[in-house]
């Protein structure tokens, strides 16, 4: 299993699919699947029994998880799609860089 370069709380570009060009956060990544789940992204929808958080049960409209190799992060200097470099700083942790600009990705 390789490690993603998508994290929970990232802002993210669809490059392919239905939404392509639509920007979104990153709810959930499944690294297992290789897949995240994007905030607005992916809706799909799903059709529930009644239960406690939804008393009348019905349709339901929800995220679906969507490949990583189809999103890429958001530059924090320019706003635009760009790839990851990973460094160590002095005290061993990773730091994610951003190709186009070399701005740090917090």
């Amino acid at each position: 299993m390789s490690k993603s370069h998508i994290k929970k709380g990232d802002i993210v570009y669809v490059l392919a699919g239905e939404d392509r060009g639509k920007e979104g956060r990153v709810l959930k990544v499944l690294r297992e699947k290789q897949r995240a789940i994007v905030e607005g992204i992916n809706m799909v929808t799903k059709a529930t029994k009644p239960n406690a958080q939804h008393p009348q049960g019905g349709l339901i409209k929800m995220e679906a998880p969507i490949h990583i190799s189809n999103i890429a992060l958001i530059d924090p200097k320019s706003g635009k799609p760009t790839r990851i470099s990973c460094r160590r700083d002095e005290k061993g942790n990773v730091i994610r860089i951003a190709k186009k600009s070399g701005e740090e990705i917090k």
